[in-house]
């Protein structure tokens, strides 16, 4: 540790010192942001004052902190924080907030294997541990506890009085940029991950579990059809709607797809959120985007009311899970060889989820609906989530660290997933194709949210609702019916281009399966599906 001097300091003297090298070090995505708005030419003392402003800031998070943790403790904190948010936050525009952290919580090491990459080791390495070490080598003044508490508020009182007379300065700026550009204090590291953590907790705290909110108790299938369904509804992970074929992307990314008769692509459809977290629980829920929130996952969805109503539910997981929407029915995770016969050397894959199917139909009574929830196009491994034989577009970025591959080159991975993701609907396309005879057969295939792939410097997901790009919300939706099936494929067509969401999805399911009951009677029914869409039949009366 020799190459790491010991040095004495006061207190408030290593506090500043760590703010400034985190507010300079951490924070190249916030500052690069705010010179964007305000050119350094026409507003150089207003940027001087942001950096003050900034630097002390963190220094006065820290110093609160410092209040009831041990302030080397504290700097260690926020030097980590600091080194891995800004690692992602330069390399990949990525914003951790709330909901960032929960879904940072709820993902798996395969899943978290894949951001670790080496670039942010390395960053972690130079920009938290190294100056980690330093803060312990540093011996701090001596001072009684009253002393250091009096010292620190002191500390904090200076603090809040320098930077308040900095703001004050350029108060006119200051207003204007947090009425106009809200958006820049989600890239202040690690003031917002520090906000989002806090508030998350403090929230969980507070909140006792909730109680399983019941919306019906009445729900069934019509007495005397006995027309039996199957329907296959599939995930999609991390699809964005402009990169595939059938949505007039430029290349032929769903070539098997585009040879199905009555296959129709919904061309305007956007999620219900940005993350697997948000918007898998969210499209099951009765719930519209702008209502839905966390709770909702307490609450009976789509699956437990088909499931009252006597439909057989089975939900196949190759993902991180059903995120509760599938905790009342039965579920299987497969993304291990124990379930799935289909792993390679790098993973194991979707089609594999379709193995037993066959078995679960036949062996099975009534309506039955399947849930397959994808791996996709999980990123930022888009090489790993396909067989080598499906690597059509080349070259293709084989590594989880974007920033080192061309545009093209990420493009190309992300689109050799798609084709991947073709095969495999195709195949369950096939699968209720050779169920027709004894079941009307739907499939629907719903995106839960899409993908930047470097467009403006950002990749990944996840970026706040109100200004994520279209890339991130605009997902597909694609429709299959078999011949027997009640719906009719051309009223779909007619209406292929209205705007839907992820909200649909429900009151699709309860009409696909003709759920009686008083929830279904309030529920709005999907644009794209008119009243045309069903075929007459007689007319059934429930129990």
């Amino acid at each position: 540790m020799a190459l790491i001097p010991r040095m004495t300091f006061k207190p408030w003297q290593l506090i500043l010192l760590v703010s400034l090298f985190i507010a300079i070090t951490g924070n190249a995505a916030f500052f690069h942001g705010v010179l964007e708005i305000y050119p350094w030419s026409e507003h150089s003392g207003f940027l001087i004052s942001v950096g003050v402003v900034f630097t002390l800031l963190v220094m006065l998070l820290a110093s609160l902190f410092g209040l009831l943790l041990s302030i080397k403790f504290t700097l260690s904190l926020f030097l980590i924080i600091a080194a891995v948010t800004g690692y992602y936050a330069d390399a990949l525009g990525v914003i951790v907030d709330k909901e960032m952290i929960n879904n940072a919580l709820q993902t798996n090491a395969a899943e978290a294997a894949d951001v670790i990459t080496g670039g942010m080791i390395m960053r972690l390495l130079l920009l938290g541990v190294l100056p980690t070490i330093f803060v312990w080598r540093v011996r701090l003044s001596p001072q009684t506890l009253w002393s250091r508490l009096k010292r620190m508020l002191v500390t904090i009182g200076v603090t809040v009085a320098v930077a308040g007379a900095s703001f004050w300065m350029f108060s006119a700026q200051y207003y204007s940029a947090g009425r106009e550009h809200k958006n820049l204090r989600y890239r202040a590291i690690p003031i917002y991950p520090l906000y989002s953590a806090i508030r998350m907790a403090t929230k969980s705290l507070k909140s006792p579990p909730p109680k399983f909110k019941v919306l019906t108790e009445h729900a069934i299938t019509p007495v005397g059809d006995e027309d039996r369904e199957l329907v296959i509804v599939v995930v999609g992970e991390t699809v964005r709607a402009d990169h595939f074929s059938l949505m007039g992307y430029k290349r032929e990314t769903t070539p098997l797809l585009a040879k199905e008769p009555n296959v129709v692509a919904f061309q305007n459809i956007t999620s219900c959120g940005t993350s697997t977290a948000v918007s898998v629980p969210c499209m099951f829920s009765f719930s519209d985007r702008e209502d839905y929130s966390s709770s909702e996952k307490h609450t009976q969805n789509a699956i437990d009311v088909l499931a009252k109503a006597g439909v057989n539910v089975l939900w196949l997981d190759n993902n991180s899970s059903s995120k509760g929407v599938a905790d009342r029915v039965e579920y299987y995770d497969y993304r291990t060889a124990a379930t799935n016969t289909v792993c390679d050397d790098v993973e194991c894959r979707d089609i594999g989820m379709l193995k037993p199917l066959q078995k679960y139909i036949d062996s099975h009574k009534g309506d039955i609906l399947i849930v397959l929830h994808q791996m996709g196009n999980h990123g930022p491994a888009y090489y790993k989530r396909y067989p080598a034989e499906f690597e059509r577009f080349k070259p293709a970025c084989q590594t989880a660290e974007l920033a080192d591959c061309s545009a093209e080159e990420i493009s190309n991975a992300y689109d050799n997933a798609i084709l991947y993701t073709d095969y495999f609907l195709s195949e369950v396309i096939a699968l209720l194709k050779r169920n027709s005879d004894e079941f009307e057969t739907v499939m629907l295939y719903m995106g839960d949210h899409g993908e930047s792939l470097g467009e403006g410097g950002v990749y990944l997901h996840g970026l706040p609702y109100m200004f994520a790009p279209e890339a991130q919300t605009h997902v597909p939706l694609i429709f299959w019916n078999g011949e027997s099936s009640d719906f009719d494929i051309e009223a779909f067509r007619q209406h292929k281009d209205a705007p839907s969401s992820h909200d649909s999805l429900a009151p699709f399911l309860m009409q696909a399966f003709e759920i009686e009951s008083d929830l279904v009677s309030k529920l709005r029914s999907p644009s794209y599906v008119p009243d045309s869409a069903m075929k007459p039949e007689p007319e059934h009366h429930g129990k």
